[in-house]
């Protein structure tokens, strides 16, 4: 019950959709996104050339339709968040470039992510979803494990791939 001396504080509003890798919001984060998962890799900061590199190395292909999605997450319509999905075969799909900006953490970016992307999963046919992370990304691990997303054995040697996660989309 709330009194005339207490206000609730509006939780706030996340809006999450479909956007091409390539508008200038997706490419500030996709950029936030691997300068803070190389910096945390490499503990240092990294520099504008080696997140060219990066992301060369590691393209966003795959993730437009009809292999797979990207999707730009918005706290109260500023751009804060990312994620985008690929499709391995007819029935999986993987989980990627999940992205909260640090700003906006807590607030619930990363469940509205990963309920945008199981949906969009859904639609291009998939029945599971699964990703790849690493041991030192505690934050994400813990948000898959909160969201239904168990520990399986790999499925791939991906370079970075030290845990992997699955969920059943059906």
């Amino acid at each position: 019950m709330t009194t005339h001396s207490e206000q609730r504080t509006p939780s706030p509003a996340w809006a999450v959709s479909p956007e091409p890798f390539s508008t200038s919001d997706a490419t500030r984060l996709r950029r936030a996104y691997y300068a803070e998962v190389a910096g945390r890799y490499w503990k240092r900061e990294v520099t504008e050339a080696e997140i060219d590199q990066g992301l060369l190395d590691f393209p966003d292909d795959g993730l437009e339709p009809p292999t797979g999605q990207f999707v730009v997450g918005r706290l109260d319509g500023e751009a804060l968040a990312c994620g985008g999905i690929r499709l391995l075969d007819a029935v999986t799909a993987e989980l990627t470039r999940v992205y909260v900006d640090r700003r906006a953490r807590g607030t619930g970016g990363g469940a509205a992510l990963l309920g945008a992307l199981e949906a969009q999963s859904r639609a291009l046919g998939a029945e599971r979803i699964r990703l790849d992370t690493r041991s030192d990304l505690v934050e994400a691990r813990a948000l898959y494990a909160r969201h239904g997303y168990a520990e399986i054995p790999a499925y791939n040697s991906g370079p970075y791939a030290e845990h992997w996660f699955e969920k059943r989309l059906v």
